[in-house]
This record gives C-alpha cells, structure tokens and sequence, in this order.
C-alpha cells in the first residue's frame, strides 16, 4: 500500500464526512468485524451517529420502511419494559420479552434514532460488508470504507486504502474518522448560530 496515496484519499474521505454532518446528515459506521466492532460503537455513541456492529439485516436501506417498523416495535418493548410492564408477566412471558429485546438491540441498537437514510456510510471492510455497500449503492448513499489489497475499491465512493484487519489500522482510521465527525458538528453549529437573529 503506497502510504501516499492512502493519506490523500483519506484526507478526501475525511473532509466527505465532514461535510455531511455540517450540512446536517449522519454517518453510518458498519463493521461486523470483531477488531473494530467496540471502537465503531463507541465512537458512533460519542458522536451521536449510528451504527452496525453486529450484524447486518438485509434491507438495512433498501427496505427502510419495513425496518422502521422493527424499530418501532423495539423501541415499544424499551418503553414497557421501563415502566415495569415486564415485571407484571409469568417469569416465563417476562424471560422471553427480555430475550426478544436484547436480540433486537443486538440487531437495531445503533440505528435505532435512524428516521432517515444516513447521509454516508463509513465501512470497515467492503468485502465482509458487501450487502451494505451493495444497498448504499443502489440507493445513491455515499460510501468512505477502508479498502485492503484484497477488495475493488471502485465500489467505494471515497476509499482509504489501509489495512482492515490490523487493530492499529483500524483503530487509526476510525480514530480519523471521529475528528471529521466532531469538525462537521462545530462548523454546523457555526453556520446555524450565524443564522440565529442578533439583539
């Protein structure tokens, strides 16, 4: 990998990210990856954006709707489970909504504030995330990932080439990513207190 290279296109990659969340959209972090998949998780909480980081459900973008719905419904179970509805269940009946709401915060957990489709994807490795790369690109979402040797990085709107399986790579790039991230929060907060009414 030609390190040159690699830090241009990340410096593109970077300044695609930060424009979407300056102009007001939300990245999607995807990585099934057991390397990356605390690290995406937590930086998607720190910054406020979304994530997937245990599996990732057909449909995810293409089918929106009918995840929206799956959604819902989780977050309807978060609500009764809150307000002791469960504790009122057979031991039995209360087991199996526990059970059903931690399956669907595995599978929706970091999408579940997602009302719209995100305004890019930040993938780890295209290879193992290929439905979402797939999907993103037939629903015109643009897509920053990190591309090894061994992936097309033509896939990718804005690739890095790095090393997706390496921990300090990724650890890296992420790290990266977290910075775009928080500079399009500050500049978005810039422009809508610019257009704040003085008095």
């Amino acid at each position: 990998i030609d390190l040159v290279q690699t830090l241009e296109l990340a410096k593109e990659a970077l300044s695609k990210v930060s424009d979407v969340v300056a102009n007001g959209g939300k990245i999607l972090f995807v990585s099934t990856k057991k390397q990356a998949a605390e690290s995406i998780a937590h930086l998607a909480k720190e910054t406020s954006q979304y994530y997937v980081n245990y599996r990732w459900l057909g449909g995810m973008l293409t089918n929106f709707s009918t995840i929206q719905k799956r959604i819902d419904y989780l977050i309807n179970l978060e609500t009764e489970k809150d307000k002791g509805l469960f504790s009122v269940l057979t031991k039995k009946e209360g087991l199996k909504k526990q059970e059903e709401l931690d399956r669907l915060n595995r599978n929706f957990g970091g999408v579940k504030n997602m009302r719209n489709l995100p305004g890019a994807l930040f993938v780890v490795d295209i290879g193992l995330e290929n439905i979402a790369v797939l999907e993103a690109r037939k629903m015109n979402i643009p897509i920053v990932a990190m591309v090894d040797t061994d992936c097309d990085p033509d896939l990718v709107d804005y690739p890095i080439a790095a090393n997706d399986d390496a921990i300090r790579s990724i650890s890296l790039t992420v790290n990266c990513m977290a910075d775009a991230v928080i500079e399009g929060m500050a500049r978005r907060e810039q422009q809508l207190e610019s257009l704040q009414p003085t008095t």
